[in-house]
């Protein structure tokens, strides 16, 4: 079960990351919006980039952790349930979500490090 101490653990442990909002948290790379906290209205949860092609992959392979509500119908993004998510999952999809954002150089630097 993830919180949002280890979301912000693990989103500013990456390269050129900045969090900003006081209502709503939000995580970017170089200014490019990866992760946020979404609107209640919208169903709550961590908001993430995703690819749009691998979106509904996504949302149908655990149901129980991922969904999708009106506001992003059309849109490369999907929700977490924080209290669904195992830990290794959820640095997973941050990782994931902060390498579609950020610009090929550091992406690839990233990468390269990592091994």
């Amino acid at each position: 079960m993830a919180d949002w101490q280890l979301v912000r653990t693990i989103a500013l442990a990456l390269p050129e990351v900045d969090e900003s909002g006081e209502e709503r948290t939000a995580f970017r790379v170089r200014g490019k919006l990866f992760a946020w906290a979404a609107r209640e209205r919208d169903g709550g949860g961590l908001g993430i980039r995703v690819e749009r092609e691998e979106k509904q992959l996504i949302l149908d392979s655990n149901p129980s952790v991922y969904f999708s509500g009106p506001h992003y119908e059309g849109w490369p993004g999907v929700q977490i349930r924080l209290e669904a998510v195992g830990e290794d999952e959820l640095r997973e999809r941050l990782e994931d979500a902060w390498l579609i954002q950020a610009p090929k150089r550091l992406a690839n630097a990233f990468l390269a490090e990592r091994g």
